[in-house]
């Protein structure tokens, strides 16, 4: 008998393990797809799609336009305009010698330097920066194999160094501000940057119907400056030609409109151009005008007088008995220009009296000089839009010594100030006895044209009586003081003759041989337009406030009269 499990003879085959194998992988591998497919599509969709659209979303910053800088007539003074970066690839570059020659050419550099350049290793390295259009236009047209080229921003200066230290200069690559107004308003110049968003394929081409978006750049403000680009060249002018007269180091004018606070012109020596930065040194890049401090000396004088004055202790004829020499402890203070035992006020100041000074100065005491100190702005910045200000050294009253503080302070010692500082003092007197922040922008316009112009605020000092005799006093000086040489034909003026040590930091001693030479004044005498400060560091020759400065305020007042256009004073 055959078994039950023999049909026809043949015995049932059993199951393939292979093929139990082979259909277990498929079912676990469609049902890990299946799970994939769960997740992917399911609980986790949004992510994956977001991430998708990142692969295909390509994002750009569109650059902002940066502002341009307009001086108060309408000048441009510093503007953004195209220009060509050349680059290479050293990898793909065939012939480093040849290709050296010709774009030494087009950039000015030696061939050497560039063949070097052409032969480093890496795959970048800038060959030249922001060139003009037109020679980057003959860059591109070589087609030189490993040579590129694109399009980058470059700032440019049209006054170069008539204004270099106030305006300043911003980074090469990115624009940024790094020195003067470019640094300070930064911010409201540089605009707000845009972005581009586009779908793009693996190959970079648009996706058609793919996401597509613009948010546009916002161009930077322009600002309108208060320089007037004729005075500040008259100012410049005279201060070089005031340099080279006396052999002084360095020095600063500074021209204000007394009754709005605007700086017509700003200018200092040694001084550079932005645009030519290669071989520049510290000390001309500085705006000495707002950074430089020196001891005022007798232009000090002015507010010794004028609150003296204001508290009611004399009048301008008030005489006062003036001694041969005044000596406290090893201190011998001296006048240096012959005059009488007796002295008005108006006379000590028109003869720069130092001993009738300090008089006033002990009159008043210690507290009450320096709070009129304070008022005219000593000891503090003058809060001007421009960065790195000096606040100037003045101590308080308690920390005055006993002895001889209050009478060198009187006459201009033992306080520090700025060109700048000394001529807003003096635009208090010239305004009637109101001080008014300086600035140099009037007003900043967006993009849009909305404008913000500049309000600074007032604040009075002393009345517009003590501010008219000291005005009258002032003019005495030039009439018949030390002042002569300050003059302006045509023109009633007034102002004040400093001469002081100049004080050296680093011994804590002055100078046997420089002395700081200013005069700040007013014109015209009676309804003072502009007020001039002019400081002359260490001259060699006329090295005097009357004989060295003076000469510059006459030559500096008369331009900006005349480009204001002030009418002459009657005969």
């Amino acid at each position: 008998m055959r078994p039950p499990s023999a049909v026809n003879g043949r015995r049932p085959r059993g199951l393939n393990a292979r093929l139990v194998m082979v259909g277990v992988a498929l079912i676990l591998a469609w049902g890990g797809v299946g799970y994939r497919l769960v997740v992917v599509q399911g609980t986790r969709a949004e992510e994956y799609a977001a991430r998708g659209r990142e692969q295909r979303l390509h994002r750009e910053i569109l650059a902002a336009a940066r502002g341009t800088i307009f001086d108060g007539e309408g000048r441009e003074l510093a503007l953004t305009v195209d220009s060509v970066t050349v680059y290479a690839n050293p990898r793909e570059v065939t012939d480093p010698q040849v290709e050296a020659r010709y774009l030494a050419s087009l950039t000015g550099q030696e061939p050497a330097r560039i063949e070097e350049l052409l032969t480093s290793e890496g795959t970048f390295v800038y060959v030249a920066r922001q060139m003009d259009p037109a020679d980057g236009a003959r860059v591109r047209a070589a087609a030189l194999p490993g040579i590129y080229t694109l399009d980058e921003p470059r700032r440019v200066y049209p006054a170069g160094w008539l204004t270099g230290q106030v305006v300043g200069f911003v980074q090469p690559d990115s624009n940024a501000g790094l020195e003067g107004l470019e640094l300070y308003y930064d911010a409201a110049l540089a605009g707000t940057p845009g972005r581009l968003e586009v779908e793009r394929d693996p190959w970079g081409r648009t996706i058609p119907q793919g996401e597509f978006s613009v948010i546009p750049a916002e161009p930077g403000s322009d600002l309108v400056l208060t320089l007037r680009t004729s005075i500040q060249f008259a100012a410049v002018g005279a201060l070089r030609s005031g340099l080279e007269r006396t052999g002084a180091r360095a020095g600063s004018v500074v021209v204000l409109d007394p009754r709005t606070g605007a700086v017509l012109a700003m200018a200092n020596l040694p001084g550079f151009d932005p645009a030519d930065r290669s071989s520049l040194l510290p000390e001309q890049v500085r705006n000495r005008a707002v950074t430089d401090l020196f001891e005022p000396g007798s232009t000090q004088k002015l507010i010794t007088v004028a609150a003296a004055l204001e508290a009611g202790l004399v009048t301008p004829g008030t005489v006062l008995e003036i001694p041969q020499r005044l000596q406290i402890l090893d201190t011998v203070f001296e006048d240096f220009t012959e005059h009488t035992d007796r002295l008005t006020v108006t006379e000590i100041v028109a003869q720069s009296s130092n001993l009738g000074t300090i008089l006033l100065g002990e009159m008043l005491g210690a507290q009450r000089l320096h709070e009129y100190m304070v008022a005219f702005g000593q000891g503090r910045q003058t809060r001007i839009d421009f960065p790195g200000e000096a606040p100037g050294v003045l101590r308080p009253p308690e920390d005055w010594c006993v002895t001889t503080c209050v009478a060198g302070t009187s006459i201009g010692y033992h306080v520090s100030v700025t060109a700048l500082q000394m001529a807003v003092a003096y635009s208090v007197i010239a305004n009637d006895g109101v001080w008014v922040r300086p600035h140099l922008v009037a007003e900043v316009v967006d993009g849009m044209g909305g404008r913000a112009p500049t309000a600074p605020p007032q604040k009075r000092v002393v009345s517009a009586e003590t501010a008219r005799q000291i005005r009258l006093m002032l003019a005495a000086v030039v009439d018949e003081g030390t002042g002569a040489r300050a003059a302006v034909e045509g023109y009633r003026v007034g102002g004040k003759t400093g001469t002081t040590r100049k004080y050296l930091s680093e011994s804590g001693e002055y100078s046997e041989e420089d002395v700081v030479a200013s005069f700040i004044g007013m014109a015209p005498i009676d309804d003072p337009r502009v007020v001039v400060a002019v400081v002359l560091d260490s001259p060699r020759e006329d090295a005097s406030g009357g004989k060295g400065a003076a000469p510059v305020f006459a030559a500096v007042a008369l331009a900006a009269l005349h480009q204001l256009g002030v009418p002459p004073d009657a005969p």
